[in-house]
Formats: C-alpha cells, structure tokens, sequence
C-alpha cells in the first residue's frame, strides 16, 4: 500500500513539474495567431521609397521635398467610404440614441423587459438583477451606480428592434420619446418627418498615447497618472449636406444637397460632408463595431481602424510604382484609347469628358497595382497626419507621422472631382482644417498588420 501512495506522489510530482515547464524558460502559450483580411480591403506589404517630389514641382508649393521612407504593412480600403457604409455609422448611433432614451424612461417608469406590449421591452438589459452574472453586479454596485450618470455604462437592449413606424409605436411613453427625436412639425415640409440630426451624437473616448509618452520622458518615469491622457469627444456624425451649396456659389446644385446622402441611387458613391473630426469619430466605431462581434465569438479583438498617415498614404497610391507619377504609373492622363483614368476637372473645365460631372461610384475607373480605386480624383482623402509646408524636413524616416492635436490643419490627398490634374499627383499635398467638411472630401481607413509578412526571398 506504502509503494502504491509513494508511486502516486512520484507521479503527481512529475505531472507538476510538466505543467510547470520542468524549471525551463518556455514562454506563456496562447492561441495561436492568424491574421484575417478585413472585409473590403487589401493588405499593402511594406517597405521603403522616395516621399514626395522627384520630379518638377509645377506649382513651386515646395511642400514636398524627396525622402526615402519606410512605412510597415497594413490593411487600406479599396475604395473610399461610401454613403450606404457611413450610413451604416449614422443608424446605428442613432439607434444608440432612441435606445438610451427609451431605456431611461422604462427606468424612471420601473417598467422592465417582462413589460412586452410597452416601453419595457428596450429597458437595460441589468434591470432584472436576479439574471446578472456576479461580474454584471459587481459592475453595477461599483461602477455603474456611483458615476454622476446613473445610466452610464449599462448595457442596451439591441436584442429588440426598434419601430420607426408610427402605427407601431407600442406605447404612450415610446410615442414621446420617439416623437422628441424629430423637428418639430413647422419644420418640415414635402409632407415627411425630418429627424434631428443634432440628436445623432456618437460619443467616445481614446487614449493619447504620445502625449502620455510625452509625459513620461519629461517626469522620467513610466509611472504617471493615465487618466488626464484619456479624451472624451462628442461628435455630431449626420453630414453637411449643405456643403454641395456652400462649396459654389452662384452654382445650381441642389438636387446633390437633397438626394446625395438619402438617396439609394447615391448609395455606392464616396461620402462627402465628412470633417476630419467625423472620419476620427467612424474609425472609433468601426473598431468597436467590430470588436463586439470579436468577444461574442471568443475571438481576440483586432487592431484599430484608423485614417492612413500620408507616408502610408502615399505608399499605397504609388502601387508599387516607385517612380510613377499618378497611381497608374505613367506621367500621362489619357489610356491607349483616349478616355481619362480618372475622375477629374480636365480641359479647363470640361466636368463631363471624363464621364463624370460630379462624384462616381467608388468602384469607377481601373485600380492601381494594389486594387485600390480611385486614388487618384473622385474625392480627396483625408490622413491622419497634421499640415506643415516643411514637415519631411524633420519627420522620421521610419513610418514617418506629423501628429499635432493643436494643429487643425490636416492633410488631405488624392485631388477629386472638382481638381485640376496636379492635385491627382500622388506626391501632391493639400490640407483642410480638421472641424471642415467639403463636397469633394472623403476618407478611406487603414488597419495595422500585425507581424510581418513572408519575406520573398529573390
């Protein structure tokens, strides 16, 4: 019996040490990684090339001086974002919005999710505390209901659909918050209900990492108080429609200011009206849109969307052309049977000899080397870096970024519609401030890969 017990504790002892490592360094395990190609883009491989201009600078602007830069891999959208995918954005924030609202009023009514003919059908999810996880109260008693804002943090019900009919409203209560969401009936007109795009706010946090990498260098120590860095921003994210009147006066363009964003016929084409600020606020809820399908699958979150530097920016309109002039690589506008490779303002003004008068769709036109659209013209792109005249005079030249939060003078790239043929230039620079929007100003979002790609041995 003594040999018996003896032989188990030999046994348990090795087993141990097994899951120990026997004493060795071997790394913590985790499941193993394997990059997925998000839905829409394409993956740019890396590597270095000549910035800016090699060749005349026609315009004298002296912005863009040569260097020789390396940027990583990362992910960038085929296309530009189009007004069917940013209205996705809009709707889901505005859903956001009514379901706040609506959860709030069944909070103040006691009403709860067993309440299935009224408002209690879109009370928060944790109002019925006896189907909350001991994480879920322990949330509750220590977070959620000590902040200022009693409701902050409590989960939405998404699970319920939301009725935007009238003859479906359920209840009194739903009919009054519902009705609090639109303009009041003297301002509509063409007999339809008119939301309040002022209602439509998206709001976020993010953290500023270089300024908290600031900090640190200046105290000399890694240890600082991260809460100062973590920034809260608020952002209308409805379009200025206006902008397609406001960018040309003594211009009839209001048939684009009605039916550009809401009409399906203008559902593929890029969208406009977007500021800097908007593009930021989408590349947020992209990320977390995202990232909440990744946790209900256990699946590990992805890295954030982002808008490109212009160092990635350029990289990737180049299309592996390093001293090509547009993104399709030759110096001239015009393909082997005469018709424009872009979409553009040619011939002093002619809109319509490029088949276009104003935007296309964003699958318009063949893409470069990288099966990016639309790079040159259509819109012009809006990067993340910040403008300065003589910034590759002093950027790094290891994925080089300007990133000023007080300069509100951002980059933007690509030329559009409404440009001449030097703005399509790839090596071309122009900026607008970051609270600006234009009818002939989109974006496109890059995404970081992580690792590095398979090095082609030649």
């Amino acid at each position: 019996m003594k040999k018996i017990v003896l032989i188990a504790l030999v046994l348990l002892t090795v087993v141990s040490c097994g899951k120990r490592g026997r004493g060795e360094l071997v790394g913590v395990k985790q499941k193993k990684w394997f990059p997925e190609k998000p839905f829409g883009m394409t993956l740019i491989e890396g590597g270095a090339y000549i910035m800016g201009k090699s060749d005349e600078d026609v315009a004298q602007l002296k912005n863009s001086s040569a260097k020789t830069v390396t940027v990583p891999s990362f992910y960038m959208d085929e296309t530009e974002i189009t007004n069917s995918e940013y209205k996705q954005f809009v709707n889901w924030v505005r859903d956001s919005v009514a379901l706040a609202m609506m959860a709030r009023k069944a909070d103040e009514e006691e009403k709860t999710q067993d309440d299935k003919d009224g408002i209690g059908r879109w009370a928060f999810q944790d109002a019925d505390t006896s189907k909350l996880t001991e994480y879920q109260k322990y949330m509750k008693e220590n977070y959620y209901d000590l902040s200022d804002d009693l409701y902050a943090g409590r989960p939405l019900n998404w699970d319920e659909d939301i009725e935007w009919e009238t003859k479906e409203y359920p209840d009194q209560l739903y009919s009054e918050i519902m009705d609090s969401l639109y303009l009041d009936p003297e301002y509509w007109y063409d007999g339809e209900m008119k939301i309040d795009v002022q209602k439509i706010v998206y709001a976020y946090t993010w953290f500023d990492a270089e300024a908290a990498a600031r900090e640190t260098k200046r105290q000399r120590t890694q240890f600082i108080d991260r809460k100062p860095f973590i920034k809260k921003e608020q952002v209308y994210v409805y379009p200025d429609t206006t902008v397609w009147i406001k960018d040309f006066i003594y211009s009839y363009n209001e048939p684009m200011h009605n039916e550009y964003f809401s009409h399906p016929a203008f559902q593929d084409y890029p969208v406009v009206g977007i500021s800097w600020k908007q593009a930021m606020a989408f590349c947020t809820w992209r990320t977390n849109f995202k990232n909440g399908y990744q946790r209900s699958k256990g699946k590990p979150p992805v890295t954030r969307f982002r808008l490109p530097s212009e160092a990635e920016w350029e990289f990737a309109a180049r299309g592996g052309i390093p001293s090509g002039t547009y993104p399709w690589g030759s110096p001239y506008l015009l393909n082997d049977r005469g018709c424009f490779l872009a979409n553009f303002k040619p011939l002093r003004g002619d809109y319509a000899v490029d088949q276009a008068v104003y935007t296309v769709e964003a699958k318009s036109y063949l893409p470069n080397d990288y099966n990016l659209y639309n790079m040159a013209g259509n819109v012009s792109e809006w990067t993340n870096s910040s403008y300065d005249s003589g910034a590759y005079e002093y950027v790094a030249t290891l994925n080089p970024n300007l990133s000023l939060q007080n300069e509100q003078r951002k980059v933007i790239r690509g030329g559009s519609w409404k440009d001449v043929a030097y703005f399509l230039r790839v090596s071309s620079r122009d900026f607008e401030y970051a609270d600006t929007s234009r009818s002939y100003i989109g974006f496109r979002t890059v995404q970081d890969y992580l690792g590095t790609p398979k090095v082609k041995i030649r």
